[in-house]
């Protein structure tokens, strides 16, 4: 496996890893039991460096030019989607992308932050981060969800919403405020999948659901621990501090009743097994859209807008 997108921490296993694919391509019976001790060693350094993971290394995981993004998990799951363009206003934003879907039997609306792989895809999906019209494609098409009573799945990973010129003058804010308010209100089931990167209003524009599922070595955050440690510190170097202090993992939004779920990645990540971290999240959804395709849309709304009510409780020092 090459070891040139690796991060610093996966380095001493993806070595010992390429070890062992040297021995068994040169074969013969002798090398067997050192193959075999080599693996232990190699599932046992995984297990050690992966239970000691600081916030700032999760970070680094979320953003890993492996991981899997919307696209791979929808070719995955949902193998029927058929892509929607546009915002009926402006144009097209790569950055997001949506659609309809039969997930599991059950006819859905799909929309995702899209990050792109090389400098080409990632001019082309302007690195995950969405412009206005994106988020005005997400909205028609959690309306379109709406008309046609679909269920709404969202996956969640940018950086954040673009902060160009070009954004501000067509209503970033805007459309972003007005998705927050769209599926406030949606009388249909929404469950959002964080994936990847949760970076602020970005994320949030596709993140106002019934369910909020995270994986693993997601986060989500009001701010990245750079931006944070910028304006806390004005100091880079304090990026592993504001990473632990944001507390952006998904063990720390379950903990503090955000997330509803931490789903489980494969050893070593996602982005070392797309396949198994794919099937991880389709069980989950599966079973938490079977929860909530029968709940009447009154019944619904009230439940989401008490979940809303119950996040952002602080203390007085």
């Amino acid at each position: 496996m090459d070891t040139r997108q690796a991060l610093e921490f996966e380095r001493p296993i993806i070595e010992l890893e390429n070890k062992i694919a040297e021995l068994k391509k040169l074969g013969g019976g002798s090398l067997q039991s050192e193959i075999r001790q080599l693996e232990k060693k190699a599932t046992r350094l995984q297990e050690e460096v992966f239970a000691e993971l600081t916030p700032w290394q999760k970070v680094q995981l979320s953003r890993h030019p492996k991981r899997p993004f919307t696209l791979d998990y929808i070719g995955r799951l949902l193998p029927e989607f058929i892509e929607l363009h546009g915002d009926r206003a402006f144009g097209d934003d790569g950055a997001i992308i949506g659609g309809v879907a039969t997930f599991c039997g059950i006819p859905v609306v799909v929309i995702g932050h899209q990050k792109g792989r090389g400098t080409k895809e990632n001019m082309k999906r302007n690195f995950g981060m969405p412009r206005p019209e994106g988020y005005r494609k997400a909205r028609r098409l959690m309306e379109l969800a709406e008309r046609f009573h679909r269920p709404v799945l969202t996956f969640i990973d940018t950086p954040g919403a673009y902060p160009g010129i070009d954004a501000e003058e067509r209503g970033q804010c805007e459309a972003i405020a007005k998705n927050l308010e769209v599926m406030a209100g949606l009388r249909v089931p929404i469950i959002a999948t964080v994936i990847g990167e949760g970076g602020s209003g970005g994320a949030l524009a596709l993140g106002v659901a019934d369910r909020i599922l995270m994986l693993e070595y997601a986060i989500y955050s009001v701010i990245s621990p750079e931006g944070c440690a910028s304006i806390l510190w004005k100091d880079q170097k304090r990026v592993e501090t504001a990473a632990q202090e944001l507390r952006l993992t998904a063990p720390d939004l379950k903990g503090l009743g955000i997330a509803d779920e931490v789903i489980r990645e494969p050893p070593g990540g996602a982005h070392r097994d797309p396949d198994g971290a794919a099937r991880h999240v389709g069980e989950t959804l599966q079973r938490h859209l079977a929860e909530l395709i029968n709940v009447p849309p009154e019944a619904l709304l009230a439940r989401r807008y008490e979940k809303y009510r119950r996040i952002g409780t602080f203390r007085e020092g």
